[in-house]
């Protein structure tokens, strides 16, 4: 049997090490457009590589159907996922988080053993290889790359190609335009775990600043979500890793033109009454003091002006100058800071794609396409992506060993 496996990352990897150990004599060719296996491994975790998360469940993903990724989390769990590592001969860092890293810390080492078994399994690798197209005839697969170029006679197909985030390490689409010259569907595509764009005039001038904080998210005026966790100031808006949490519920909306707000709560661990007497005392302990300079002592010296130019104070003004209603104006935007949400930083900054091959017209026991026998999907190509926290690279490994054992059968 000869199967083609399109995409040398995480879940065209696995897929292939578990056929050939399940099945010595078959024959694979592993295509990629890169020079190498693993381009995205490399780059993820800042090449640290957060492989792996120990507390995987179908509510760590978002999709058209997210109980799609049932059945290969129930066959690659962690336990499962520490097994397959130790095989290779990767050992693990599991942190109190959750998170799982190599013990090396190094994305580098998770690469250099994947591709030191699958040269020990004799799987085949073309690289710098860019398949645009696929037919099927008389049972047999016939791949097509953009040179015109022809691969025949395949039984099986596997298209592990992912989507377009980080379009640097030449990520495209074409697993999806593939998939609909065979009938399939898909969702639309847009960046996740993303940067979000604000029409804040400031923006240029609280750059750089983090505060601890709650993002909550408003599409066309609904509260929809609610996270907590770092959020950075930016030169075009916001980033951290709360607003990159918040941006895989915000980017699809605002994708379909819906309004989408935020709103960042400055002090997570204070109430309104508590901030506002803290304000208040300080204000009158050191009434002939400037407002702005006692605001240093409790934000940034970058928000402390922005602040009262958007509570419509003058910035001149002594403590003692403040009223009630300045006050309450300076508390609620402290705690209920809004932004519109009109951009994001794009696929190239992305850590994730959402959308993809729509998951009903998948067999989610096989993640073989109902459409057409003998073609498998796995990984970001599926409309299925995860959490931040590893959630991501699981699925893509849970999704390729699942297909391995499929394509062997």
């Amino acid at each position: 049997m000869r199967i083609a496996i399109i995409g040398a990352g995480a879940a065209g990897l696995i897929a292939s090490i578990t056929a050939k150990r399940l099945d010595k004599n078959i024959d694979i060719d592993m295509f990629d457009i890169n020079k190498g296996v693993g381009k995205k491994i490399l780059a993820s975790g800042n090449g640290r590589c957060n492989i792996s998360n120990t507390n995987v469940t179908k509510q760590n993903f978002i999709g058209e159907n997210p109980s799609f990724v049932e059945k290969a989390l129930e066959q690659f769990n962690f336990k499962a996922f520490e097994k397959f590592c130790k095989s290779i001969g990767l050992l693990l860092d599991i942190k109190d988080t959750s998170k799982v890293y190599p013990l090396s810390n190094e994305a580098k080492s998770v690469v250099t053993l994947l591709e030191s078994t699958i040269q020990t399994l004799k799987i085949n690798t073309i690289f710098e290889t860019k398949i645009i197209d696929i037919k099927k005839e008389a049972n047999k697969f016939l791949l097509i790359d953009e040179t015109s170029k022809k691969y025949k006679e395949y039984d099986k197909v596997l298209i592990s190609s992912g989507l377009s985030a980080a379009p640097q390490l030449n990520s495209t689409e074409d697993g999806i335009n593939i998939a609909q010259t065979f009938g399939h569907s898909s969702n639309i595509t847009y960046p996740s775990l993303v940067g979000l764009h604000t029409d804040f005039e400031y923006n240029n001038r609280i750059q750089g600043v983090k505060k601890e904080a709650i993002v909550t998210l408003y599409i066309d005026g609904q509260k929809e979500n609610e996270i907590q966790g770092d959020v950075l100031f930016t030169k075009y808006g916001v980033s951290g890793f709360a607003i990159l949490d918040i941006s895989q519920y915000a980017v699809y909306p605002l994708s379909l033109c819906q309004d989408v707000q935020i709103s960042i709560n400055l002090f997570p661990n204070k109430n309104r009454n508590e901030l506002l007497g803290s304000i208040e005392s300080l204000f009158k302990s050191l009434a002939n003091e400037k407002a702005q300079i006692l605001l240093t002592g409790i934000i940034s010296n970058k928000l402390a002006p922005i602040l009262l130019d958007v509570c419509k104070i003058n910035k001149e003004s002594k403590a003692k100058d403040i009223n009630a209603k300045q006050l309450r104006s300076i508390v609620n935007t402290l705690i209920n800071w809004r932004f519109k949400i009109t951009n994001t930083q794009g696929f190239k900054h992305a850590e994730a794609s959402g959308g993809g091959v729509r998951t009903d017209e998948v067999d989610s026991n096989t993640y073989e396409s109902k459409k057409c026998k003998g073609l498998y999907f796995a990984g970001e190509v599926l409309d299925i992506v995860g959490n931040r926290g590893g959630y991501n690279l699981h699925f893509a490994w849970a999704s390729g060993y699942l297909v391995g054992k499929s394509l062997v059968k």
